[in-house]
């Protein structure tokens, strides 16, 4: 795909919509879609209601800078090393929908128990094996891109899911497909037991919140 105004546009329209339907809450989130050897990103902390065509940053595969004056999303990591992995991809969108992201806080993967999830995510949802404190950015691309596998999606540990398709479109039906399936996961298994983060790892993100993030280059 090629970047485009319709497609800024589109990709802001995606952002509001999953705001609005509670699947991210704040900037928690981010959207990304594959133009050619690139990919258009959505900046670092920018109110999705304010957000502007011209705030997408134009990253290459190696994280980048190609265009924009904006910082590019944190979990810029995230999205590019699934696209280096997975050619297939065209469209990514990392989100924090509630019930997914509580199944990513017990560690668990979900398991292909509903058809749509054999039909558009090609099985299950695999979790990562470890938490990637906040701010090691490059770590958490490198564990996504590792547990990702041939499937459409994948939740992070004690993070959220990371919801993948062919165009943003698709990647957006993922996010729908997920979050069903891990509510009813948890209603199939209501003894899944949480796996807190440690309380070093609550501090450094709480530091970074306060004087990082949004300025990280």
């Amino acid at each position: 795909m090629d970047d485009s105004p319709a497609l800024r546009e589109k990709i802001i329209k995606a952002c509001i919509w999953l705001q609005e339907r509670a699947f991210v809450i704040g900037t928690w989130g981010n959207v990304s879609v594959r133009i050619g050897p690139h990919a258009l990103v959505t900046p670092s902390r920018i109110d999705y209601q304010a957000m502007k065509p011209d705030d997408l940053v134009i990253i290459d595969l190696e994280g980048n800078v190609i265009e924009g004056t904006r910082t590019p999303t944190s979990e810029k990591d995230v999205h590019r090393l699934i696209y280096k992995k997975r050619s297939d991809i065209g469209a990514i969108v990392h989100c924090h929908s509630e019930y997914a992201c509580a199944v990513s806080g017990s560690g668990r993967s979900i398991p292909p128990i509903i058809e749509e999830m054999s039909q558009l995510l090609g099985g299950g949802v695999p979790c990562t094996r470890r938490y990637v404190p906040a701010g090691r950015h490059l770590a958490l691309g490198e564990e996504t891109a590792k547990t990702i596998g041939s499937g459409n999606a994948l939740l992070l540990r004690n993070h959220g899911p990371v919801c993948c398709g062919k165009d943003l479109d698709e990647a957006l039906l993922v996010c729908q497909v997920v979050e069903k399936a891990a509510m009813i996961f948890l209603a199939l298994t209501p003894r899944a037991r949480p796996r807190p983060i440690k309380k070093e790892f609550v501090d450094q993100a709480r530091y970074r919140f306060l004087y990082k993030y949004g300025k990280e280059g």
